[in-house]
């Protein structure tokens, strides 16, 4: 049976009307979604903003074949319908998902198996702080990376939402984390987080310091969302079988990068996106977040830092926060319906 809500026929979305600034974002309304097989409905009560967001509303990151066109790649709230052939969430629980568009919206359809329940004592803005950044860095610094207890990590961007992420559950994990951050109020925040240095890229040099800490060992593994001229430097600051995993490219493609010193140090040098991967690929990631990641969760061992919570409405301004570097963990949403 299609679901409607107050026997309403559509929803509040936040659409691209253009590429371009955050103004390019506006209100529209949607039929609301319908729940395929092994899909359910979830009225969004809170959705997480991330880069790709910002780039999609760009023109620079289309969503995949089959996706929603509006923003949002994770979200909070609860099941109100359930397609055929679902077995795991029922109407009324409270989960958060990993979805490939369609968050800014009151309501987002998901393949169940791309969820997972809300945390215990998780307010929902928490919640929707936890998917993409969550699925992204275990899936890079973990499944691709392989950090083991023991090993240092170099995590770019620290004070990011992927940063503040990589940050704690490398922490949980036992490595020793080092972190760049453009400011002292966010090296302190590194600090805060469990981060053992934190330097500050505007004024030193990250390889130096790098090898400086680790006796000029250098890093372990290396996470980069900059690239640019970072990946020269990268190689530079890694350790002998160092492994450096891209995840991001906001500084443009490398520049004058000498290929020796990956081949001398046996380096290693991957990356991923998540987006495009297939429904049952991130079903497999939630699946070891659930048995490795949740229970620290549950314990409230971990939470994620939010920096600051818009209305749906106000996406724009939420977009303006995150292009001006000026934030601390991750930037939210909350639908309509919250108070």
């Amino acid at each position: 049976m299609a679901f409607k809500p107050d026997s309403r026929q559509t929803m509040l979305a936040i659409d691209i009307q253009r590429p371009g600034g955050p103004e390019a974002l506006v209100q529209a309304a949607q039929p609301i979604p319908q729940p395929g097989s092994g899909e359910i409905l979830i009225r969004v009560m809170a959705a997480g903003i991330n880069r790709p967001d910002v780039l999609q509303r760009r023109g620079l990151y289309p969503p995949p074949p089959g996706a929603s066109t509006v923003p949002g790649l994770e979200i909070a709230g609860d099941v109100v319908a359930s397609g055929e052939r679902t077995v795991r969430f029922k109407v009324g629980d409270k989960v958060c998902a990993l979805v490939a568009g369609g968050g800014y919206a009151e309501y987002c359809a998901v393949h169940e198996s791309n969820a997972l329940p809300v945390p215990k004592n998780f307010s929902m803005v928490e919640a929707a702080a936890l998917p993409e950044t969550f699925f992204t860095v275990w899936t890079n610094l973990f499944q691709r990376g392989k950090l083991k207890t023991g090993e240092t990590v170099l995590i770019h961007g620290g004070s990011s939402g992927i940063g503040t992420t990589a940050i704690m559950l490398s922490k949980a994990f036992g490595a020793t984390i080092l972190v760049t951050a453009g400011s002292e109020e966010k090296r302190q925040a590194c600090l805060a987080l469990g981060a053992d240095l934190a330097i500050n890229y505007r004024t030193q040099d990250f390889v130096e310091e790098t090898k400086k800490f680790t006796g000029g060992k250098g890093a372990d593994v290396i996470v980069d969302i900059i690239a640019g001229d970072y990946v020269a430097r990268n190689y530079k600051a890694a350790a002998l079988n160092g492994r450096i995993v891209q995840i991001g490219v906001q500084n443009g493609p490398a520049r004058e990068l000498n290929l020796m010193t990956m081949l001398t140090k046996r380096l290693t040098h991957t990356g991923s996106t998540l987006r495009s991967r297939s429904v049952a690929e991130k079903a497999q990631i939630a699946q070891e977040l659930e048995q490795q990641v949740w229970p620290l969760l549950q314990q409230g061992t971990l939470k994620p830092v939010i920096f600051q919570v818009f209305r749906l409405e106000d996406a724009a301004k939420a977009h303006a926060l995150m292009e001006s570097g000026m934030h601390i963990g991750k930037i939210v949403l909350t639908a309509a319906a919250i108070t």
